[in-house]
This record gives structure tokens, C-alpha cells and sequence, in this order.
């Protein structure tokens, strides 16, 4: 299978009370579908992988810009498949830049690692005062329906957020697949899928941490939320992404509601 080098480019503007997706440019492999608009205020866009996944050697670039007082949500057509190494590692580089007044929601659905895959994913952020950001990853490690354990192989994965040349959030993890990394509980646990979400641009009150808790959706054995300087953290390990898709889609309804007086409104794309 030879090697794939796509690209996106996404750029979102306000225009006459609406945000319009006014630059897209996209490579094979990878494809920009179709805009929908829940509502005027937003424009949610999905990424199509053509190819189905990635090997060794395979690059992904991504880059996306928010003008001032725009709002996008931006998803993947389906989960991704990072397949085992042929020797070369497969990355996925993000560069996002959010203005004044903007925000958005990067909701990929979740990346499957095989057994034997080396993959590194690095996302970079510019957040300007004034603008907010959703960001969530989550990520099963081999597949797990067929007994398959993360037993070899690497992931690498790396989130940087900054805001004026200070960090609001760096995020660096690193599994090294093995029978030790699969299950200790400083690794995976024996469970199959971790998962992170992170909102930055706002402070979390207390009030809303004791909300969130209260209608926690998952064990406190397998999930846990923090406040940030100017946000929130979520973390999961578990086996079932339909239990962290909704805890993250709740704590994700939770915030539109209270921070961006808005409810929030899932990508049909999630349903198919």
C-alpha cells in the first residue's frame, strides 16, 4: 500500500448573522462533505478518510481557522483505523487558530489503534482572549471485539493550546504497546479505550462542577473531571464508546448550555 500525504484546509467567516465556510481546500485522501447548519450561528463540517485508515508512512495535515464571532463544530465521517506499521509511524499534524468571540467544537469519532501500529498525532492551537474551544479525542487500543490487545506498537499523541504566547494547555501521552502497558494501572488497566475533553477560554464554576458530578455518567472508577485556570478537563478509561460518547456529549451539552447559551446539536453523521 503506498504511502498518503493528504491535506484540509477549512476557513470560517461572519456573514450577514451566519458562519459561512468561506475557504476549503482538500487532497486525497481526505474530503470535505457537505456544511450543515443546526442553526445560522453554526456550521459543522465532516472529514471523510477515503482510504479508510492509516499505514506506516501516511501523513495527515489539517488547518483550520476561526474568524471573529463565528462558531463551527468539526467531525469525521466515521471512526478512524490506524493499521500496523510497515515499519514507518503514520502521523496527523492540526494547526487551529481561533479569533475573538469564536468558537469551536473538534469532535473527531474515535481512532481504533491496531496491534503493531505506530502512530503520532500533534494538534496545535491559537486561542485568541475571548474565544473558547471544545477539544476531544478518544482512542481504542486494538481491536478489541477479536481479542486483539495494544501488546505492540506505539501512539503518541501530543495537544498544545497557547493564547498570547502563554500555554493554556499541553497535553502530551505516550503508550508503548505491551503486556505491562495493557494492564497496569499507570497504562490502559486492561481497558481498551481512553478518552480525553477538554474545553479552554472560559473559567468552570463551582456550581457547575457540582452540577456536572451530579449527573455524572460514568463510574468514578473510570472517569474523572478537573478545573482548569480558564476551563475543564475530562478524562475516561474504559471498554465502551458508547459510555464515554455520551458522558463527553453530556459534559459537551452541559457547556453550550451555560458558556455559549446555546443547546447543543450532534452531527447527523454520528448517527449512521
Amino acid at each position: 500500500m503506498s504511502e498518503c500525504h493528504g491535506r484540509v484546509k477549512l476557513g470560517y467567516a461572519h456573514r450577514l448573522g451566519r458562519t459561512e465556510l468561506v475557504e476549503q481546500y482538500s487532497s486525497s485522501p481526505l474530503l470535505v462533505q457537505r456544511s450543515f447548519y443546526p442553526t445560522p450561528a453554526q456550521c459543522q463540517t465532516v472529514i471523510l478518510h477515503t482510504a479508510g485508515g492509516m499505514v506506516g508512512g501516511d501523513r495527515l495535515s489539517q488547518s483550520i481557522t476561526l474568524a471573529e464571532n463565528t462558531q463551527a463544530l468539526v467531525t469525521t465521517a466515521t471512526a478512524g483505523k490506524i493499521y500496523r506499521t510497515n515499519g514507518l509511524t503514520a502521523t496527523q499534524n492540526t494547526q487551529i487558530s481561533i479569533a475573538n468571540q469564536a468558537h469551536l467544537d473538534w469532535m473527531p469519532q474515535e481512532s481504533i489503534v491496531f496491534k503493531e501500529a505506530c502512530y503520532s498525532q500533534n494538534l496545535h492551537l491559537e486561542l485568541e482572549p475571548g474565544g473558547s474551544v471544545l477539544l476531544w479525542d478518544i482512542t481504542r487500543f486494538g481491536r478489541s471485539a477479536r481479542g486483539e490487545k495494544f501488546t505492540q506498537g506505539e501512539w503518541r499523541s501530543q495537544i498544545e493550546v497557547w493564547q498570547q504566547d502563554k500555554p493554556l494547555w499541553i497535553d502530551r501521552q505516550y503508550l508503548f504497546g505491551s503486556e505491562t502497558t495493557v494492564t497496569s494501572p499507570h497504562g490502559l488497566a486492561s481497558q481498551p479505550i481512553i478518552g480525553t475533553l477538554v474545553w479552554l477560554g472560559k473559567p468552570i464554576s463551582k456550581e457547575f462542577m457540582a452540577h456536572l458530578y451530579q449527573h455524572k455518567h460514568v463510574p468514578d472508577n473510570l472517569g474523572g473531571a478537573s478545573r482548569l485556570t480558564q476551563g475543564l478537563v475530562c478524562r475516561y478509561r474504559g471498554d465502551s464508546t458508547a459510555q464515554v460518547r455520551d458522558w463527553f456529549g453530556q459534559v459537551w451539552n452541559f457547556l453550550c448550555e451555560q458558556y455559549l447559551e446555546r443547546s447543543s446539536h450532534a452531527p447527523g453523521v454520528w448517527r449512521l
